[in-house]
């Protein structure tokens, strides 16, 4: 065998290997060749690929080294354990490449791990293995006796397969006295042998000639093959038809149709009569494929199209024709008809994937070589010039690596969570006039990395759970998507560690790692713990794994499992008892007594009223169902007991409701001074011994009131301010007393033993849309309190939350809401206005707010603002 290495690069040669690295460059290598025989036997090595490719044998199975070919069969495999090109079939040059002098079997290698494309080009050497043979074994030959010596009759040219040295060389003739025979060599390189007369024939001494005619061929051994010639001698006809032309040309379109005529062929004969009279035949060594092909007519020699044309297969064909006159003997000429076929568009491109990846990662880099493409055409020229191209629209393009080679590479990002199959439609089009197209898809799958991390289905989840719940119940449920596949889309949920209350979560709560399920571990108590917030993180089982993280706010739902607690007086919060005593002289509305409770729930839970339920004379107290004053009905007689016992029920407003019980003994007695005084009285007849005392009092009322005038100065500038865009600028005072109405919805208590008694806010109604700041003092009221009413955002409202949150103990206020389960809705989308109602216990309170409501209504009249009900305002 014989290696041959080419000594043109691909750029001078559209067929050479190339090789494609991982980086996505093509880098382009001379072509690898080796010369072999024909017919080699099966195992023949051809050459040593890995050594002459500079490949490691070891690594051959590793990079799935492969062959790949154009033609239908495979003749050569490679033997992977030591790197040879083999022979694994017969090799027949004939049936590969006919007549052709050059016969040349292109293969390609296909190695992956990094992707290479080699060419090899296999040289199949002719060897003289076929003999010269003539179509017809036996020729006769009719010769008039008149013809004289020089006359040439052609002769069949003999037919050997093999090409060059091996093919036909020389032609013999058997021995006789008349005949000799010379060689023709025709401009395509064909030889055709003629016989020529040498001597008169006398047909009276010899009327037949029998001649052989040996074709020899070049080979070593030499080969040949005969045929028997009979030369019948005839007489008279003395002149043989002589045609225009030696050879005639012509071009016809493949799609020519039968019936067309070609080419018309003529010939004439000195002769007279049917001497002279001519018809034309297709010569006696034409093949069965011209005769497929074309007819003539007898009579005129035109040629005409009878069979289909195909460029592809044939593109020249050459045959004799004959004109034989009708003399007796008769007498005929000959002459070539040579006719090129002319190629139309009529064969569509071939599209052939040579190497295809997949699956491809979704995270590769911009130019990642996918497929090995190649295209063909049979067609010539312009008709056989191919262009490929892919869909815009698909995140490949086609990279052009040598003739008819391409590359197609990614051009962009690839997504499998978008798409995970690409249908890469690639599309070949010729050059031809109309052009031709074919198209080939390519289903190219993305393989999957984790690039995605799980997606709750909310970034923050809102819990309610009632409180002295059973422990192990499902608390709630949180659930995370991902878009990856297989184990990156396997989703785990654990919840982060975080301290509530100076305690793990964990000790709280815990998660079902599999579906999100959360669930508590103990029994939860809403006085000791009303809302806590846990971290749940869900993550992917991918590599590296992703995570995301969703808040859990848990409120505790309040329940009513607290009964209120008396705070004062003590005596009945340790005793259940409390000792009151009281003058006789007492008058109706006499205050004997306050009761404060307290309890621990919330909400409705936590609204507590009074109720007396047990009296020694009813008729002579009553007990107010929200302040839990004790205060008489009537005046106190002389036939009242002086003992009195009253039972006083506290009860919440919730659900299973929870009371209490206190009992206050009062004792009525004689000359018992009145414990609350007018302070007016005490300042206008001050007693010598507690003169002192009295100025320090007096000082101290005059620095408070000092302070709320200064107080009310500036509220009374921003009431006039808000005024000037509202549609009211003040109220009357059953506008302010709807702070007793139990319907608000907000509320806030604060209740002291202090001179402050009590700090209300309650919230406005639902439906209201004032947007005004108003104020109003209640100068009729029996309470020292003033009221303001604001429209309140949530802003303001969470504001007088902070400031009461941070200046009081928790067990001093309670804030109370009707929905309790929409606390945090409620304050930031319903909360349309907001009462702040403060009780002081100071006559001198009621001076001032007398005043300022009068300024008040005064300025309203000014401005001609409706003021209703002002008439009534003292």
């Amino acid at each position: 065998m014989q290696r041959i290495q080419s000594e043109k690069s691909i750029l001078d040669e559209p067929d050479s290997p190339l090789e494609v690295r991982n980086d996505s460059k093509v880098n382009y290598h001379m072509a690898l060749g080796y010369s072999i025989p024909e017919e080699l036997k099966q195992g023949s090595v051809v050459g040593h690929l890995a050594r002459d490719l500079g490949l490691v044998v070891s690594e051959l199975y590793r990079r799935k080294l492969r062959i790949t070919s154009e033609a239908g069969k495979q003749y050569f495999s490679v033997d992977l354990g030591k790197g040879e090109l083999v022979v694994i079939d017969r090799i027949d040059r004939e049936d590969l490449c006919g007549q052709r002098p050059s016969c040349v079997f292109p293969l390609e290698l296909v190695i992956d791990n990094p992707l290479q494309l080699h060419r090899v080009e296999i040289e199949i050497q002719d060897t003289n293995d076929n003999s010269p043979s003539f179509l017809t074994k036996e020729k006769v030959l009719q010769i008039a006796e008149l013809v004289n010596p020089g006359a040439r009759f052609p002769l069949e040219s003999a037919h050997d397969p093999d090409v060059g040295s091996n093919s036909v060389r020389s032609y013999l003739i058997s021995k006789n006295d008349h005949f000799k025979l010379t060689v023709k060599t025709h401009k395509d390189g064909r030889k055709i042998p003629e016989l020529v007369l040498e001597k008169p024939l006398d047909r009276e001494k010899l009327s037949v000639h029998n001649l052989i005619i040996t074709a020899v061929d070049g080979g070593d051994p030499v080969r040949s093959g005969t045929s028997e010639i009979t030369v019948i001698v005839l007489d008279n006809n003395d002149n043989a038809p002589q045609f225009e032309k030696q050879v005639y040309e012509a071009n016809i379109s493949e799609n020519a149709r039968p019936g067309i005529e070609i080419v018309h062929v003529k010939a004439t004969d000195a002769d007279e009569g049917q001497n002279g009279e001519i018809e034309y035949y297709f010569a006696e060594q034409t093949t069965d494929l011209i005769l497929s092909l074309f007819d003539i007519e007898p009579s005129s020699g035109a040629i005409v199209v009878k069979g289909s044309l195909d460029h592809e297969t044939n593109h020249f064909h050459r045959f004799d024709i004959t004109a034989k006159d009708k003399g007796n003997p008769k007498m005929d000429g000959h002459c070539g008809v040579e006719i090129k076929i002319v190629d139309i568009n009529d064969n569509i491109p071939e599209i052939i994937v040579t190497s295809l990846t997949t699956p491809v990662p979704e995270d590769s880099a911009i130019g990642t070589v996918i497929a090995l493409i190649s295209a063909k055409d049979p067609d010539s020229g312009d008709n056989g010039k191919i262009t490929l191209s892919v869909s815009s629209k698909s995140p490949f393009k086609l990279s052009p690596s040598g003739s008819n080679h391409y590359s197609l590479v990614t051009k962009g990002p690839l997504d499998r969570e978008i798409n995970g199959q690409y249908s890469v439609k690639i599309s070949a089009t010729d050059s031809g006039k109309p052009p031709l197209s074919s198209e080939k898809v390519i289903l190219v799958e993305l393989l999957d990395v984790n690039d995605n991390p799980p997606v709750f289905s909310q970034r923050s989840y809102v819990v309610y759970v009632k409180e002295n719940h059973a422990p192990g119940k499902i608390v709630s449920s949180v659930s995370a998507t991902d878009p990856d596949s297989g184990d990156n889309a396997k989703i785990s949920y654990s919840i982060l560690d975080s301290k509530v209350q100076d305690v793990s979560v964990s000790s709280y709560v815990y998660i079902n790692s599999d579906n999100g399920s959360i669930y508590s571990m103990h029994s939860f108590d809403y006085e000791k713990l009303k809302v806590f917030q846990i971290q749940v993180q869900a993550k992917d089982q991918g590599s590296p794994s992703l995570s995301s993280n969703a808040t859990v706010r848990v409120f505790i739902l309040d329940q009513n499992d607290n009964a209120p607690a008396v705070i004062y007086p003590s005596s009945a919060a340790l005793g259940s008892l409390s000792h009151q005593r009281m003058p006789r002289s007492a008058k109706a509305g006499h205050l004997v007594t306050k009761l404060t409770a307290v309890d621990a729930d919330s909400g409705h839970n936590a609204w507590i009223s009074y109720k007396l339920t047990e009296a020694t004379d009813a008729s002579l107290f009553t007990v107010n169902l929200y302040t839990g004053e004790v205060r008489t009905k009537r005046a106190v007689s002389e036939q009242d007991d002086s003992s009195q016992r009253l039972l006083i029920e506290i009860k919440d407003d919730g659900e299973p409701v929870q009371s209490a019980t206190v009992t206050v003994s009062i004792l009525l007695e004689d000359g018992l001074h009145e414990p609350i005084l007018d302070l007016r009285q005490k300042v206008s007849e001050p007693s010598k011994k507690t003169g002192r005392i009295t100025l320090y009092l007096i000082l101290s009322l005059a620095s408070v009131s000092v302070l709320s005038l200064v107080t009310f100065l500036i509220l009374a500038v921003k009431c006039m301010r808000s005024s000037r865009s509202s549609d009211s600028c003040c109220m009357t005072r059953s506008d302010c007393d709807n702070y007793k109405n139990p319907n608000r919805n907000l509320q806030i208590q604060l209740n002291t033993d202090g001179p402050i008694k009590y700090v209300e806010v309650l919230g406005g109604d639902m439906l209201s849309q004032s947007q005004s700041f108003r104020s109003c003092m209640s100068p009729m009221s029996e309470y020292s309190d003033f009221t303001l009413i604001k429209p309140s955002s949530t802003t303001d409202f969470k504001e007088v939350i902070s400031v009461l949150d941070a200046s009081l103990p928790d067990s001093t206020w309670t804030f109370e809401s009707q929905q309790v389960s929409k606390t945090n809705s409620f304050i930031q989308n319903r909360l349309d206005a907001a009462t702040l109602r403060v009780e002081i216990s100071s006559p001198l309170i009621g001076r001032w707010k007398r005043m300022m409501c009068t300024n008040r209504i005064q300025n309203c009249t000014k401005q001609s603002s409706p003021c209703p009900h002002a008439a009534s305002a003292p």
